[in-house]
């Protein structure tokens, strides 16, 4: 048992030099990506943060998985299919949970943390956003929305005053 797990250990590892490294990159890169993404839109939906809902609230998680496996699972079958390639050419063997879990590292894992804080960095700025850009109503002006009539639209000439 011991043995096998120094193996297992020696070819998670061992993937970090060698063939098909750049997979190590390119698949995080791209669960970022996607990631940053659905957080924005998130956000902007007034959703929650991804993994908190997950944490907080079980009755939620079947459709935040769903929701996950939508942004990420193409990243997550890439990740898996290149790892059983590189275990093909370099170890000569299949180890489906050594596959699963370096697929579960390049895809899931970034995805879940970099949407919540894109996710974060959203709200935050939708947050401030109203306070900065709030008009304050001057003095001078007067309020129209009382007298329909007096409202010119701009393809409807207004009726009031003929031209």
């Amino acid at each position: 048992m011991e043995e096998a797990l120094r193996q297992a250990w020696d070819n998670l590892f061992g993937r970090v030099d060698g063939p098909m490294s750049f997979r190590l990159i390119i698949q995080p890169v791209v669960a970022t990506f996607l990631a940053i993404r659905a957080g924005w839109t998130d956000a902007r939906e007034g959703r929650p943060i991804f993994f908190w809902t997950l944490a907080r609230d079980p009755t939620q998680t079947r459709v935040m998985l769903r929701n996950l496996w939508r942004i990420a699972g193409k990243v997550f079958l890439v990740a898996l299919v290149l790892d059983v390639i590189y275990q093909i050419i370099v170890l000569h063997w299949i180890y489906p949970v050594q596959a699963l879990i370096v697929a579960t590292l390049l895809a899931l894992v970034p995805c879940m943390v970099v949407r919540a804080v894109g996710n974060r960095i959203v709200a935050i700025a939708h947050r401030r956003q109203p306070t900065e850009n709030k008009e304050v109503p001057r003095a001078d002006s007067r309020d129209l929305s009382s007298k329909p009539e007096a409202i010119e639209h701009p393809r409807q000439p207004n009726k009031t005053h003929p031209r």
